[in-house]
């Protein structure tokens, strides 16, 4: 009789699928129980593999957890540093703040592993580090915007300092409970750091993201000019929700048309099933008939 092996379906992973498969089942490990609570052996148990073969790869628990974070902090530095490319230094700070929280909702389990504690597979902590990188980005800004405002430009690393922070802990807070929406918390941290407390608007919208238009007019020390950023930023804001309104309208005539076609799908099948029943029982009539009529004959 012919022996049992296992399925040749099952093909074996190549050293970089191998090592692909152990960072991703680490990942979510470090994001759910930490690195300390985290272990080799449930890393390999997890990933069907002995020890051997994750020590292989990566040296221990530390070589893995260091390959995990550099993969997460490349991916948010990159969005950052995209979002930071914008002409305008409201787009840029807009469009930063949209990029940190579309990263955390996005990517919710590598932020948890950037936002833990330090130890001594992080050095001095990710979270920490991480606020240092994107603000030496943000610093180059700040000290044009200085410039072009007749600020020391040498206070611009301290202010970076102040507005990555305020954006990174919001974010750390959103991770968790999610409301309101990104936009919205996007919106209002924008609102404080562009307009400060002395002129929060009472309802912030993110309007400069994405949009074609040149960006609003950077505010003057004047009150003049400061009316008038106002009224612009005002006339924007009414362009924006005329904008989404259409939007809104326009979804909702194709949501309407989608349910009147699947209406009339439904009453086509529908149509078509009370036909093929009608058939179905004259067919079966007709046989019933056929039967009678061929006990006469028979009878006869």
């Amino acid at each position: 009789m012919e022996t049992v092996t296992e399925p040749r379906s099952r093909r074996r992973m190549t050293g970089r699928e191998r090592r692909e498969q152990l960072i991703q089942i680490s990942r979510t490990l470090f994001a759910e129980k930490g690195f300390d609570g985290t272990s080799i052996e449930e890393i390999a148990a997890t990933a069907q593999v002995s020890k051997p073969v994750v020590y292989e790869h990566f040296g221990g628990k530390e070589g893995v957890y260091a390959v995990v974070v550099d993969r997460e902090m490349q991916k948010l530095l990159s969005m950052i540093t995209e979002a930071l490319s914008a002409s305008h230094s409201l787009i840029k700070l807009e469009r930063a703040a949209l990029a940190l929280l579309h990263y955390i909702e996005e990517s919710s389990e590598g932020f948890r592993i950037l936002v833990r504690d330090s130890h001594a597979a992080s050095g001095t902590g990710t979270f920490a580090s991480l606020i240092s990188e994107i603000a030496s980005q943000v610093e180059d800004v700040l000290a044009d915007e200085f410039v072009s405002r007749n600020y020391d430009p040498k206070l611009a690393p301290m202010y970076a300092q102040m507005l990555v922070g305020m954006v990174a802990l919001t974010g750390q807070w959103w991770l968790d409970v999610r409301k309101p929406g990104r936009e919205e918390v996007a919106a209002h941290v924008v609102n404080l750091a562009w307009n400060g407390l002395t002129g929060l608007n009472p309802q912030p919208a993110i309007t400069a993201t994405g949009r074609a238009h040149p960006p609003v007019a950077v505010p003057r020390t004047s009150e003049k000019e400061l009316r008038e950023l106002e009224k612009a930023r005002d006339k924007e804001l009414k362009e924006a929700e005329k904008a989404r309104q259409r939007e809104l309208k326009e979804a909702e005539k194709i949501r309407v048309r989608e349910l009147k076609e699947r209406e009339k799908l439904l009453k086509d099948a529908e149509k078509a099933r009370e036909r093929e029943e009608k058939l179905r029982q004259r067919e079966a009539r007709l046989a019933e008939r056929a039967a009678r009529l061929e006990q006469i004959d028979q009878a006869e």
